[in-house]
């Protein structure tokens, strides 16, 4: 009759054997091993909108769920490891004297029937006498690095001789697992179970609203004295931070720190096609509590450790370089260029008119190495892609460019409505094309790749001369001087009725009237609604060479009111067509105003990662203790002999046996067969 007692005891056994049964600790580890792919592939504390965009919003919340997005601090990860750590710990307490015991013994017991079914046996005659035998077999033995053990004579005179060497390999077995132990305990350590707590039962709590750090409440606030954190700050030139922002789910936690960092200078140097090669910051460290100072320069790989906490150089930006712009007005011709001042990472507001816009600057590049003939090509077909896009609506994509532009910076342009369109406007001119232009990007949402438009550079270089064509193309009042400029061009030296000129004057102003109202698109809307379909080809050809012409006597007049020569040559004549180009291209600028940057004076920042993490000097131990172990298992063998004296029958029977048999094995148990035969007969 089962009494409760022993079912207690049956029951506590039955859990002992499977907590510190191999096959769980193997489970669990096979479990953390793909979380920790998981983990390793999938890039962790990221902005929960950046998951959203990239897996979509079902499976961002699977992923989330399942605490995929912060995979090493996960209520099961840190679970699993617990466990871990206790099966593996109670495997040990379990195997380890055992395996001690194993080590110890020499197996001095052993019968002539288990020797004989050894597949590495040999058996030998002798007529040495048992005392001088024993002798000789025990200096051979040790002579080839075994300890041995001569077992007493048994009823029938036998006498056994056992030896071993490699026990130790054993030792491996106990440091790996014990390994696994200390590097899941530094993992546990480094997971911060007392904020999980705390957490868990509404100390603190996870801020999702843009706070600035001082006001961000202490339910969101960690102290210096938390166990363990990794977290990140930019801090600009000149400036410095005492806090890191810790990236938590959807939000985040502010990590208070026991000193000051200050960011005296920051360097970066370049290859020279642009892209970084190093960056490093000086930067000085003042404890908060002794008002100790310390300075060093950081850099990639080379962190400071103060107190704990190491300081890595991890990134940079832009640290709020103050920017001096012209503003040119795009549909507002009257109007004159204005100058505009802006910093990176602020806004600004504008007018145009009656309307009011935000301009945000975003990041500026001091470098930059930019496809500008991507797969999207320009914005626009341009004036010798209009009869292409009559036929089939589509352009042909540019092959790829990629070069060093120097300088440049990004901003969006928000409208009343909170609707945006950002921008990246560089700021020297680029040579493309046998011509210089000067490019600005646009794109309408952050996953979009910008489009370019190209203003081209007048004689001068600047883009004073595109603007002021551009301004009379748009200038509907100018049209009819336009038109008469170039009816007298056109017609020199013929003699043409009034009406006739009349008629001349009034399609040109047409012409430029669509032209100014949605450029090359417009133009050819209307020549399919207006014309038909078998003459529109000839219709379009004649309708561009009317613009070229009227857009040469655009110039001239816009050159003459500012006082400027109009040389006209072949680069003239090319100016005007890229002018019509640009011009046209502008429609879908989508922008009031084009901002070009004249003056900068750049504040770099520099990106750092904190981290305080006591458990890892502890994964490094156990790291050591995982190399150890595995060198004993897989470099230290365990070989076992036998030798099985017969005075009766003059004969000694040889076993041999080892842990892990190897050709190396077979030779060595050849060796000793011959070396022994040889012994044996002398």
């Amino acid at each position: 009759m089962n009494t409760p007692n022993a079912f207690h005891r049956r029951l506590s056994q039955n859990i002992f054997e499977l907590l510190s049964s191999m096959r769980l600790a193997i489970s669990l580890l096979t479990v953390l091993a793909i979380a920790s792919v998981i983990g390793t592939v999938l890039k962790q504390n990221e902005p929960y909108s950046n998951y959203v965009i990239q897996f979509g919003q079902f499976w961002f919340q699977v992923f989330e769920s399942l605490g995929l997005y912060d995979v090493y601090h996960s209520g099961w990860f840190l679970t699993i490891l617990a466990f871990l750590i206790l099966s593996t710990g109670m495997c040990i307490f379990r195997n380890t004297p055992l395996m001690l015991r194993e080590m110890r013994s020499f197996r001095e017991h052993a019968t002539e029937v288990s020797l004989r079914a050894f597949s590495h046996q040999a058996e030998f005659a002798s007529t040495v006498p048992p005392d001088t035998l024993r002798v000789r077999l025990s200096q051979y033995l040790q002579g080839q690095g075994f300890r041995a053990r001569i077992g007493a004579p048994n009823e029938a005179g036998d006498m056994l001789v056992a030896a071993k060497a490699g026990s130790y390999h054993r030792i491996g077995y106990t440091l790996t697992h014990t390994a696994i132990v200390v590097i899941c305990l530094g993992g546990l350590i480094d997971g911060n179970i007392p904020l999980k707590v705390e957490q868990l039962v509404g100390w603190k709590k996870i801020e999702t609203r843009d706070l600035p750090q001082s006001d961000v409440p202490a339910a969101s606030r960690l102290s210096p004295a938390n166990l363990s954190f990794r977290g990140g700050v930019t801090i600009p030139e000149g400036s410095s931070a005492d806090v890191v922002f810790l990236n938590i789910g959807d939000g985040y936690l502010v990590q208070d720190l026991p000193f000051d960092i200050k960011l005296k200078k920051f360097r970066v140097e370049h290859y020279p096609t642009g892209q970084p090669k190093s960056f490093e910051s000086d930067i000085t460290i003042t404890d908060k509590a002794t008002h100790e100072t310390v300075s060093q320069t950081i850099r990639v790989n080379h962190p400071l450790i103060y107190k704990g906490i190491a300081i890595y150089q991890a990134s940079f930006g832009d640290g709020g370089t103050k920017l001096t712009m012209k503003g040119w007005n795009l549909f507002s011709p009257a109007q004159a260029p204005f100058t505009m001042h802006g910093v990176v990472k602020q806004a600004s507001q504008m007018s145009n008119g009656n309307a009011t816009y935000s301009v945000e600057f975003t990041e500026f590049r001091k470098f930059n190495i930019e496809n500008f003939a991507n797969e999207n090509g320009d914005m626009a077909s341009g004036w010798q892609n209009l009869l292409k896009y009559m036929q089939t609506g589509t352009t042909k994509a540019a092959k790829k460019d990629l070069r060093n532009v120097g300088p440049s910076f990004q901003y969006k342009i928000r409208d009343a409505q909170g609707q945006a369109r950002e921008y990246f406007n560089y700021m020297l001119p680029i040579f493309l094309d046998d011509r210089w232009y000067i490019l600005s990007g646009m794109r309408q949402a952050p996953n979009e790749p910008f489009r370019y438009i190209r203003i081209p550079l007048d004689e001068q270089s600047r883009i004073d001369g595109f603007m002021r064509l551009h301004a009379i193309l748009l200038d509907k009042q100018a049209h009819p001087e336009i038109a008469r400029h170039f009816a007298e061009f056109a017609l020199q030296g013929e003699k043409i009725s009034p009406s006739m000129m009349g008629k001349l004057e009034a399609s040109t102003v047409k012409v430029l009237d669509i032209f100014a109202a949605g450029g090359f698109e417009a133009l050819a809307k209307f020549i399919e609604k207006s014309v038909p379909a078998a003459e529109q080809e000839k219709a379009a050809q004649t309708y561009i060479k009317v613009l070229e012409s009227a857009a040469v006597s655009a110039y001239r007049i816009a050159q003459a009111k500012a006082g400027q020569p109009a040389t006209m040559n072949d680069s003239t004549l090319r100016f005007v067509r890229d002018s019509l180009n640009t011009t046209s291209d502008l429609f879908s600028y989508g922008a009031p105003v084009y901002l070009q940057l004249s003056e900068f004076d750049e504040v770099m920042a520099s990106g750092l990662q904190l981290t305080r993490s006591p458990g890892k000097n502890i994964v490094y131990g156990g790291s050591l203790l995982l190399v150890l172990g595995v060198f004993f298992m897989f470099y230290v063998r365990e070989r076992r002999i036998w030798l099985l004296v017969k005075p009766q029958s003059e004969t000694v029977l040889f076993a041999m046996s080892t842990n892990r048999k190897t050709m190396d094995f077979e030779q060595e148990f050849n060796r000793h067969k011959e070396q022994l035969a040889r012994l044996l007969k002398e």
